[in-house]
C-alpha cells in the first residue's frame, strides 16, 4: 500500500516540488495539500501548481479539514505555522517530516516535547551532501582542534526568510560540540565598527542573500528517498 503524504506549504517553492516528487515517487499517494488560510491558491488543484497534471487533490487553508487523509505530513514552512501542524499532526497520532528552520530555542523544545509522543524526523537540510559536509566538518574540527579559528560564510537566494540558515546553524553546532563549545555562548554573528580582536574560541557567520540559486531539488528527492525506505506506518 502507498504511503499517504501531505504536503503543507503547497504553493511556496519548496512545497511545488515536493508535489512533484511525490506524484512521480513509487510507493507514495499526494493525500493533502495545505496553504495559509489567506493563500490566493485555495481550491487550485495541487497538480496543478506543481506542472505534474491535475491530481483530483484541491489546496486546503486548514490542517484540520484534510487531518484525517494522510499519515506523515512534510512541513517546509514557517516556525508558527510548522509548530500549529505539530500540535495538530501530535493531537491525531500523525507524523512529521520537518524541514523548516528558525526556531527559537521555546518553539524548538515544543518540537522536541512533540517528538516523545509522534514520530518526527528534522533536520536544517535533508541533502545527503550537505549531511556528508557535517560529517566531515566534524572529523576536520576534531584534527585541527585549536589552532584555527572558524569562520562559517553562507549563501542563499534572495527568498531565503531567516539568517543564518539553518544548515550553517547546523554547521556551528557540529563543530562547537566536537570541540566541547556552547555554540550560543561563542557564535559571533556580526562585525562592524571596531569590535576588537577576534576572541580565540568564537566561531563567526556570515551571510549574503541573492540571485536565484536553491537546492529544493536535491533536498525534495532526500525526503521522498527517507519516506519510500522508512515507512511511516512503523515509525516510532
Amino acid at each position: 500500500m502507498s504511503v499517504k503524504v501531505g504536503i503543507a506549504g503547497a504553493a511556496g517553492r519548496m512545497g511545488r516540488t515536493l508535489i512533484e516528487a511525490v506524484v512521480n515517487a513509487g510507493g507514495l499517494e499526494l493525500a493533502a495539500a495545505i496553504e495559509s488560510p489567506d493563500s490566493p491558491f485555495l481550491g487550485v488543484d495541487a497538480g496543478d501548481l506543481a506542472g505534474s497534471g491535475q491530481q483530483g487533490l484541491s489546496v486546503a487553508g486548514d490542517i484540520s479539514a484534510v487531518l484525517d487523509r494522510f499519515e506523515v505530513l512534510i512541513d517546509f514552512t514557517v516556525p508558527t505555522a510548522t509548530l500549529a501542524h505539530v500540535r495538530a499532526c501530535c493531537g491525531a497520532g500523525k507524523r512529521m517530516v520537518i524541514g523548516t528552520t528558525g526556531f527559537s530555542p521555546e518553539q524548538q523544545a515544543e518540537i522536541d516535547a512533540a517528538a516523545k509522543k509522534m514520530a518526527i524526523c528534522q533536520a536544517s537540510n535533508f541533502s545527503t551532501g550537505v549531511n556528508l559536509c557535517f560529517e566531515l566538518l566534524e572529523r576536520a574540527a576534531l584534527v585541527l582542534g585549536e589552532d584555527s579559528d572558524i569562520e562559517i560564510h553562507e549563501f542563499h537566494h534572495r527568498h531565503k526568510i531567516d539568517a543564518p540558515s539553518g544548515t550553517a546553524l547546523s554547521m556551528g553546532e557540529v563543530v562547537a560540540q566536537a570541540l566541547g563549545r556552547d555554540l550560543s555562548q561563542v557564535a559571533v554573528y556580526d562585525r562592524h565598527g571596531q569590535p576588537g580582536a577576534r576572541a580565540a574560541n568564537t566561531i563567526g557567520f556570515t551571510t549574503q542573500r541573492g540571485g536565484d540559486t536553491t537546492v529544493i531539488q536535491a533536498q525534495a528527492h532526500a525526503v521522498v528517498v527517507l519516506l519510500q525506505r522508512v515507512h511511516p506506518r512503523r515509525a516510532v
